[in-house]
């Protein structure tokens, strides 16, 4: 049986319905740290660099995004394109992807008072309940709404409803002057109808106000997408097609799938994640091992796949099959114990994800690539340009 002795990375940061599991093993949760901008990466995002539209509509196959590789050894920094991520791997590396699919988590909803609004489902819990996040419209965007009280519930199209029951965050219950921008709340569908088969219907991907007009929801998936359960797209994937895939595992590179459903973002106020459904296999956790025992690199698809396996690893690097409810935030002193590589795509200034790459790479490292992307005019966001951290 699996003996954890380093608890942090059991942490419940949010609900009360928290729980996690990995193999053999209940959890002890431990309350999250709280997060601090101070030190992250902050940089002038100019507008034009945000990615508004997926490549295809620029004319570009998935594949032809840009891709920059950085190396952390010496700082060196490679411009490059997507498709010829090939040639920075090498035989026996491990890329790790998540197989987590988009759903059409944005729902029209409206007040009793007439006020149109937009809901976004962002992660499902136990109970058959929801955390939910409430929007209005802003411009060609929305932004949060923050004047909803517990007990309000929201018609949605077909019949169907939403009810707030409480403040998802616990500090925000205990606060009666707290903005409340997510909700534990309950959804009422069609008795004919799935979860699935009703935002099939009815929803749309989530986008925000970078992204000036609605696409279909292909544009928001990953080729490898096999289980719907995400809020927002694990977008470090997008890139991929399977040819290219195919040419990876031709070369002796492996790919290993994992789960993790991603949760609404906050662009707002740069937010650490919250609380996300995870598994990790017994096969990815046995390969992530015998990558890193032999000197190969564990390249980690995106944030989600690194919080996933740093999930599973304890303090001695051994990575164990597991399954549950993640709040891990990760930041330069924890550091990283599965993970030595990763693709990402390029994040907002003072973004927590940017706490997560310090971990990889350091300060120094990122300041030296980002300033490049900004110089060669790399795009951001999900529709936008990749970046591969090497050793």
């Amino acid at each position: 049986m699996y003996n954890i002795a380093d608890q942090d990375h059991l942490v419940a940061n949010a609900a009360p319905l928290t729980h996690f599991i990995v193999t053999g093993l209940p959890a002890k949760a431990t309350a999250a740290p709280h997060h601090r901008r101070a030190g992250l990466l902050s940089f002038d995002l100019p507008p034009s660099l945000e990615a508004s539209e997926p490549p295809e509509a620029r004319g570009l196959a998935r594949d032809e995004v840009r891709l920059m590789v950085s190396y952390r050894r010496n700082n060196r920094v490679i411009h490059s394109q997507f498709r010829d991520l090939p040639n920075y791997l090498t035989a026996g590396d491990l890329v790790v992807i998540n197989t987590s699919g988009t759903l059409n988590a944005a729902i029209p909803a409206t007040r009793t008072n007439g006020t149109t609004l937009e809901i976004h489902l962002s992660t499902h819990l136990p109970a058959d309940l929801w955390v939910v996040e409430l929007r209005q419209p802003a411009g060609t965007s929305t932004e949060p709404y923050l004047n909803a009280a517990a007990g309000e519930s929201f018609k949605m199209p077909n019949g169907a409803s939403v009810t707030l029951h409480t403040p998802y965050l616990p500090s925000h219950r205990l606060s009666r002057d707290a903005q409340v921008r997510l909700w534990v709340a309950s959804l009422k569908l069609p008795a004919e109808m799935s979860v699935d088969e009703y935002l099939a219907a009815h929803g749309q991907p989530i986008r925000y106000n970078y992204v000036k007009k609605a696409w279909p929801a292909d544009y928001y998936q990953t080729v490898y997408a096999l289980q719907p359960g995400s809020a927002e797209m694990p977008s470090a994937g997008r890139a991929f097609t399977p040819q290219l895939i195919t040419q990876l595992v031709a070369q002796g590179i492996q790919v290993a799938p994992l789960v993790l459903h991603t949760g609404v973002a906050s662009l707002e106020d740069h937010e650490p994640p919250y609380e996300e459904y995870y598994h990790v296999p017994p096969e990815t956790a046995q390969l992530v091992n015998t990558t890193r025992s032999a000197g190969k690199r564990v390249v980690a698809v995106g944030t989600t796949v690194v919080r996933a396996l740093e999930t599973v690893t304890d303090r001695d690097g051994t990575t164990h099959p597991g399954h549950g409810w993640t709040g891990l935030v990760i930041k330069p002193e924890r550091g990283l114990r599965a993970v030595n590589a990763m693709l990402t795509g390029l994040h907002e200034p003072q973004a927590s994800h940017l706490a997560m790459l310090s971990a990889l790479a350091g300060d120094e490292h990122l300041k030296i690539t980002y300033a490049e992307a900004l110089a060669k005019g790399y795009l951001w966001h999900e529709f936008g340009d990749l970046h591969l951290i090497l050793p």
